[in-house]
């Protein structure tokens, strides 16, 4: 499917920033970042609060908005407009679900997803986070034997499914759940580094 005039004239209008286009941006495609987020929960096994829906399409859309609309300003007109915004949801999704992940791992993280810490407020000092905690779970996972270590790091890291850990192992998806509760309560009881 080619790129529909109603959706040329949306992008020309929010890249020139008309008075409204964001508006009728938002109120065109929330409903697509909202299924795209629920789709992508659902296949990575991840539990949804509509709070948690709620931060992942607002960080869908400040991705959107970012350098001055530059997602909108690299669309090609190859497909339609959904279909690549459907893409850029869907990567935007499993990465800020992962984030989540391996926050949650180290305790930052509650399950609504509300985080204990504050957010690094630029993109360096948060590629510095993720990097101390991807070092700091590296460091944690050397306590545990190779299979949960693979599990969690898959799981954690990897931001692959019960499923697709099942898979990758060798084991029962359910066993894949109770291994990482295990492995989780205890990473939680060792001592912190300081």
């Amino acid at each position: 499917m080619t790129l529909t005039q109603i959706d040329r004239s949306l992008l020309d209008r929010c890249i020139a920033n008309e008075r409204g286009a964001w508006r009728d941006f938002v109120d065109r495609f929330i409903g697509l970042f909202v299924h795209v987020v629920n789709h992508t929960a659902h296949a990575r096994s991840v539990r949804l609060t509509p709070e948690l829906v709620d931060d992942l399409c607002a960080e869908i859309f400040l991705a959107v908005v970012a350098s001055d609309y530059r997602v909108l300003r690299d669309f090609r007109g190859e497909s339609s407009l959904a279909t690549y915004l459907a893409v850029v949801a869907r990567r935007i999704a499993v990465k800020e679900m992962s984030k989540r992940r391996m926050a949650e791992a180290l305790g930052h993280v509650s399950a609504s997803g509300s985080g204990s810490q504050p957010r690094p407020e630029t993109e360096s000092a948060a590629e510095q986070s993720r990097v101390d905690d991807r070092d700091e779970v590296e460091s944690m996972l050397r306590g545990l034997d190779e299979r949960e270590a693979n599990i969690v790091r898959m799981y954690h890291l990897e931001g692959r499914s019960y499923q697709e850990i099942g898979e990758a192992v060798g084991v029962p998806e359910n066993t894949v759940g109770s291994t990482l509760s295990r492995a989780r309560k205890r990473l939680r009881s060792r001592p912190v580094r300081s």
